[in-house]
């Protein structure tokens, strides 16, 4: 008897740029080394008590609910959403496992075997895991660290607009670079891809966070709603990433049809999550601020420390909680498995996400890490201080290597 192989498609999806580095720091922390977590956007801060008490006053059976979710948390979504001017009626909501699962569906929707989706470079680097799975070209526009990540001109949409593009995708604000777009930009989109008759697919998982002041503009504030996609997700702004509660929203019935078949598939989301979750929205304005006001002194952290590294390109993010920084290192992979096999201070070191994993073109982002500022202000402060630190030695260590 052959071989037996597994498929092409199962080959050629990328592992996650952030979670395939995890075994070595679980080596460190095996050999006693304190490995402070700024790779993966798992907040510190604690998930709002009314989400548990929800669920433990479930009563009766833990039976599916409809595949688009209950209509009561499609009410709730509804109603957050008009609060922030966004037009959407519970049945233009469907409930998802997550914002991820809602990408997913997104782009499936909307693009078949060999289509393209543009996509706004570096990005959350689950796309392109998805559009892979799904036999889809991401075609990158590219954001530069030196001018902090902002929105590439319509010129290079233009550039990489085929008879094959479907659809343009992006973060806002965004994971990995906290780049939170201005509304003339996002007007600038929306014209291009209905003057093309491209979707939309506006990633809106930060939208509460942001800072000084700025406000982060949905999509479904430019018109043109039925080229218009939301994904949506609870993890972020109530630190209930596990729950798996995320949402796709649109005003095309078409795209909605073909969702709701597709969430058919896994037959429903997770009943007591979608229970728990329903109180979250019961929250008030100030458990935003206080969000929002930690997440700022945490940005302001890292910005501070990383500031004082000689070499480092970074802007000061304005929303998420991520910064995306270009570090003077010929390979950030290595240099972030380095930290965690061969560096430490006092028993400690520092873990990032190195950046290529977060592009489609080869070799861009290289040099390049994601922080995610998910530490208290304290153990930010000296994780950002091991790390210039460790800057520091690896490059000496390289070019003693190179004598």
């Amino acid at each position: 008897m052959g071989d037996l192989n597994v498929s092409k498609r199962a080959q050629s999806v990328p592992a996650s740029p952030i979670r395939k580095l995890i075994p070595y720091s679980d080596e460190a922390e095996n050999r006693g080394i304190h490995v402070y977590h700024l790779n993966i956007g798992q907040p510190d801060l604690a998930t709002p008590t009314i989400y548990f008490d929800r669920i433990r006053s479930f009563k009766g059976v833990d039976a599916y609910t409809n595949s688009a979710g209950l209509m009561e948390l499609r009410e709730k979504f509804s109603e957050y959403y008009k609060r922030w001017g966004i037009p959407f009626e519970k049945e233009d909501v469907i409930i998802t496992e997550g914002g991820s699962e809602a990408a997913l569906f997104a782009i499936a929707a909307v693009a078949d075997p060999g289509d393209e989706i543009i996509v706004v470079e570096p990005f959350y680097a689950n796309y392109r895991a998805f559009a892979t799975f799904l036999n889809v070209k991401l075609v990158p526009v590219t954001s530069r660290a030196e001018n902090g990540y902002a929105m590439p001109p319509i010129s290079d949409f233009e550039k990489v607009l085929t008879s094959k593009t479907r659809a343009i995708l992006f973060p806002n604000p965004g994971n990995p670079t906290g780049t939170v777009y201005t509304s003339e930009t996002l007007n600038e989109i929306v014209d291009f891809a209905f003057n093309h008759n491209l979707y939309i697919i506006s990633d809106e998982v930060y939208r509460e966070i942001t800072f000084d002041g700025l406000k982060a503009h949905s999509i479904m504030d430019f018109g043109k709603q039925e080229n218009l996609i939301v994904i949506d997700s609870l993890s972020k702004r109530f630190n209930v990433c596990g729950a798996r509660i995320g949402a796709l929203a649109t005003k095309n019935r078409s795209v909605l049809k073909s969702v709701l078949k597709m969430a058919m598939m896994r037959l429903s989301p997770n009943r007591l999550s979608q229970y728990g979750a329903l109180g979250l929205f019961e929250l008030n304005d100030s458990y935003y601020r206080t969000m929002v006001n930690e997440y700022q002194k945490r940005r302001d952290v890292v910005y501070d420390e990383l500031s004082k590294v000689p070499g480092i390109v970074l802007s000061k993010p304005q929303g998420a909680f991520y910064f995306a920084a270009r570090i003077p290192v010929d390979d950030s992979e290595k240099f972030v498995k380095w930290m965690l096999t061969d560096f430490s201070v006092d028993g400690k070191t520092t873990m990032v996400a190195p950046l290529s994993g977060f592009y489609v073109t080869p070799k861009l982002g290289k040099d390049e890490i994601r922080i995610a500022y998910v530490l208290k202000e304290k153990e930010l402060r000296e994780a950002c201080q091991i790390l210039k630190m460790g800057i520091g030695a690896y490059k000496s260590e390289r070019k003693k290597a190179k004598v």
